[in-house]
């Protein structure tokens, strides 16, 4: 067993060499694991063991009928502080995950994100974040975001029903919430977001996940959970986010802090 285990190591460290460095580029056929076998004097049995541990990085998936291939990973590049710039939504019609695309080069459509919107309970976190009793009504924002054709990540938002209703948040025709986005309605309603607090965690995925994004197997998942507060420190928006990890790259840029001062 432990040679069979060396031997897979072996071909498995090669082939994700190979996809590293570009010779095996996005979209490239894998040599079927007969031609493994051959190639690397091992059971096809061995062969097959590094293949799945591939799948299972998410560096390859299988076409039904057609082989394994290398997935094409092309980071999306997520801006963090820069991608809530008032002057892409106050100011102009950006909503934030068309900001991500274009700061990419990507294209995006108002049809890359739908959306479902109805009254739930408030759950503990969310009754939390927002200030109400647990079990309070609250709007509850569901996203699905797609790049031609594939998700790449869900953003679900949840209101206080004073601040949100009858408006565009809570109708869930696909597209964003009209020019500008969300932060634009809440911005028109007297609730301009002032400032963000937003928590990353890196975790594997729910089977629901799995299947909504359609992760291949091993891939986790990046979720992030943003709590929006207006200037008097009125929290207007919760949302939990959950991001493909192979989908994302975040990008960062601030100015250093400097709390204590100068003697």
């Amino acid at each position: 067993m432990s040679s069979k285990r060396g031997a897979s190591d072996r071909i498995w460290a090669d082939l994700r060499e190979q996809i590293a460095s570009g010779r095996l580029g996005p979209n490239a056929a894998l040599p079927s694991t007969a031609e493994l076998a051959r190639h690397y004097g091992v059971a096809p049995e061995t062969a097959r063991l590094a293949v799945t541990r591939l799948k299972e990085e998410g560096l390859v998936s299988s076409r039904a009928g057609a082989g394994v291939y290398v997935r094409c990973r092309p980071p999306l590049r997520r801006l963090g502080i820069d991608r809530y710039d008032k002057a892409k939504w106050r100011n102009a019609d950006l909503v934030a995950f068309a900001a991500d695309r274009v700061a990419s080069g990507r294209t995006w459509e108002p049809g890359d994100q739908t959306q479902t919107v109805r009254r739930v309970p408030a759950a503990h976190d969310v009754a939390a974040a927002l200030g109400v009793a647990q079990g309070a009504d609250v709007y509850e924002r569901a996203r699905l975001i797609r790049e031609q054709d594939r998700p790449t990540h869900t953003l679900t938002s949840y209101y206080r029903p004073e601040h949100v209703e009858g408006t565009r948040l809570t109708d869930d025709s696909p597209g964003p919430a009209g020019p500008g986005g969300g932060f634009r309605v809440l911005y028109e309603q007297g609730l301009e977001p002032a400032w963000i607090e937003e928590d990353l965690q890196a975790r594997m995925p729910t089977p629901e996940e799995v299947a909504t994004l359609q992760l291949p197997p091993g891939e986790p998942v990046v979720e992030l959970r943003r709590t929006t507060f207006a200037a008097d420190d009125t929290a207007v928006e919760y949302a939990v986010g959950v991001h493909a990890a192979s989908q994302f790259a975040w990008s960062y840029r601030f100015q250093v802090p400097d709390s204590g001062g100068r003697s």
